[in-house]
């Protein structure tokens, strides 16, 4: 699935990604290839990102998740790091 990241300042990840773990408001969720179309906040936390053999974790501060035909558009406040 093809995972794009975007702060307001600029795009931190856009690649392909098998599974993507993220902070949802109301409970941490997963989302793999061929997930089912989801809209979700965010709360402040990580996000991991698996893609290859490596895993990258982004440290985000609130934002939303769009999953839609294996696209996942993420949009957060901020990153800390």
């Amino acid at each position: 699935m093809h995972l794009e990241i975007l702060t307001p300042e600029k795009k931190l990840f856009s690649d392909e990604a098998s599974a993507v773990q993220f902070p949802g408001a109301g409970g941490s969720f997963q989302v793999l290839n061929n997930h089912a179309p989801i809209i979700s906040s965010l709360k402040n936390g990580v996000i991991s990102v698996k893609h290859g053999n490596t895993s990258t974790d982004f440290k985000v501060t609130g934002g939303f998740v769009e999953v839609l035909n294996n696209k996942v558009s993420v949009l957060v406040e901020g990153v800390q790091q």
